[in-house]
């Protein structure tokens, strides 16, 4: 018998037990800037961070590491913040994030585009 998780995991919200609200959803801290690290290692620095209730992202801008290119990820693979340290951890592996959709900013609101980048870190949640 397996474990049942009763919530099912919504990759566009932080965790709960985060207690992180970003400034533009009436918190005091912005995360603009902050180092990101992956499980395997860092991956670049936040250009952009959303707040918005169920529809939170960061914005990674992953200098020479992706040929200079950006990253959209999904609220809910932030797994910590440390504030005194600036950085922001991910559950995901560099390669994952690396393979992900390619990041449109044109397309970022789009729902079909935020369908394709949730489903494709929804099935690599670890489990």
């Amino acid at each position: 018998m397996t474990a049942m998780n009763p919530i099912p995991w919504d990759p566009w919200s932080y965790k709960e037990d985060l207690d992180y609200k970003t400034t533009d959803d009436g918190g005091d801290r912005s995360i603009v800037g902050f180092h990101v690290e992956a499980t395997d290692g860092g991956i670049g620095k936040i250009d952009e961070a959303t707040g918005s209730v169920g529809s939170s992202y960061i914005v990674v801008d992953t200098g020479p590491w992706i040929f200079g290119s950006k990253v959209m990820l999904p609220a809910g693979v932030v797994n910590n913040i440390d504030f005194l340290e600036e950085k922001v951890y991910v559950n995901r592996t560099k390669a994952e994030i690396k393979d992900a959709p390619e990041y449109d900013p044109d397309r970022r609101d789009d729902s079909l585009y935020r369908d394709q980048v949730g489903t494709y870190y929804a099935d690599r949640q670890p489990r």
